[in-house]
C-alpha cells in the first residue's frame, strides 16, 4: 500500500508521524471519508469543502490547496491501482510538544490513505441491521460543533462499544435534550406514511451522503421533512435507515428489540438504495 505523507508517496511501513503530533496526542485534526466507484471519486468537491471548512473552524491551516489535495487523492488511487476504494484524507495539527497550545505546532501534517472497499455491512443490506439506542449522549454542539469532522472520535467509539456489548450492528445516539442525533458513524432517517423525516443537522454531522439521499428522495417525489425525533418516532416508524460514505444506504430492521415495520427493508428504503447505486455509477470525478 502506498500512502501520501507530507509531500511524499511512501510504502505503508514507512508512513510514520511523530509521537509529538497533536493529532495523536489530542485528536487535534480533521479528516474525511470518501468513496471511489468504477474509476470515479464520488462527491469529491463536497468532501473537500467540508474538510477545509472543518479545518478553518479549528483554526487549522491546511498546507496544501483544495486543488492540490484533489490531485493528491487521485494520485494516491493511481499509485495503488484502485478504481473502487475508500479514501481517508487526514490533516493533523502537526508536531508540537506535550502542551496543548496549537501555536507550538508550526506546520500541519497531511496524510492520504486509500484502500479497497466493498459493501460495509455485507448481506445485511438485504436483511436489515439491528440497532440499539445507547446511554452515552452525543457531544453537545455548545461543546464541539458536530459538523466538524475531527480526529477526536471517542464519543462515537464509546457508542460503538456499548452497541457491541448489546449485540447491535449500529448505535443510535440521542443528544443531551433527548432528541435523536445520529448513528455512531452515519445519519439516521425515519419513514412514516410514505414520508421521510430526519433530524436537522444541529446535533449531528452534515453528511454528504445524507444530502445526496435527500436530493434523490425529492427527485423521486418523496416528501422529506427535517424535525426533531424521539424514541416514539423510531419505534413506531414504518422504516428506518441510515446513510454514510462507508455505510451508503443501509436499512434497519430492529431497534432495541422492537421490529421496525415488517422487519424487512421497506419499499422507500429499497427505492433509495437502488437510486443511490445508480447515482454512484454515473457521477464523480475521474481518477485518471
Amino acid at each position: 500500500m502506498i500512502i501520501y505523507l507530507d509531500g511524499r508517496y511512501v510504502p505503508e511501513e514507512e508512513a510514520k508521524v511523530s509521537v509529538f503530533d497533536h493529532g495523536l496526542l489530542y485528536g487535534d485534526g480533521v479528516f474525511e471519508g470518501i468513496r471511489a466507484y468504477n474509476g470515479k471519486i464520488f462527491q469529491l468537491e463536497a468532501h473537500l469543502e467540508r474538510l477545509y471548512d472543518s479545518a478553518k473552524t479549528l483554526d487549522l491551516a491546511v498546507p496544501i490547496s483544495r486543488e492540490e489535495m484533489a490531485g493528491v487523492i487521485r494520485e494516491t488511487l493511481r499509485k495503488n491501482n484502485l478504481t473502487d476504494a475508500y479514501i481517508r484524507p487526514i490533516v493533523t495539527r502537526g508536531r508540537g510538544d506535550l502542551g496543548l497550545d496549537p501555536r507550538k505546532c508550526p506546520k500541519a501534517t497531511v496524510i492520504v490513505i486509500a484502500v479497497e472497499w466493498g459493501a460495509m455491512y455485507g448481506d445485511l443490506y438485504e436483511k436489515g441491521l439491528s440497532a440499539v439506542t445507547v446511554s452515552v449522549r452525543r457531544t453537545p454542539a455548545e461543546a464541539m460543533p458536530p459538523n466538524v469532522k475531527s480526529l477526536n472520535y471517542l464519543n462515537n467509539i464509546l457508542a460503538k462499544i456499548e452497541a457491541n456489548y448489546k449485540g447491535g450492528d449500529e448505535a443510535i445516539f440521542f443528544d443531551t435534550n433527548g432528541y435523536v442525533s445520529e448513528g455512531s458513524g452515519d445519519n439516521i432517517f425515519v419513514v412514516k406514511n410514505g414520508e421521510i423525516v430526519t433530524p436537522p443537522t444541529l446535533n449531528n454531522l452534515r453528511g454528504i451522503t445524507r444530502l445526496v439521499v435527500l436530493d434523490l428522495a425529492r427527485s423521486l417525489g418523496i416528501t422529506v421533512r427535517e424535525q426533531n425525533l424521539g424514541y416514539y418516532d423510531l419505534y413506531s416508524a414504518d422504516e428506518v435507515f441510515v446513510t454514510g460514505t462507508a455505510a451508503e444506504v443501509a436499512p434497519i430492521r430492529v431497534i432495541d428489540g422492537r421490529i421496525i415495520g415488517t422487519g424487512k427493508p421497506g419499499p422507500v428504503t429499497r427505492q433509495l438504495m437502488a437510486g443511490f447505486k445508480r447515482v454512484t455509477e454515473t457521477q464523480g470525478t475521474p481518477i485518471a
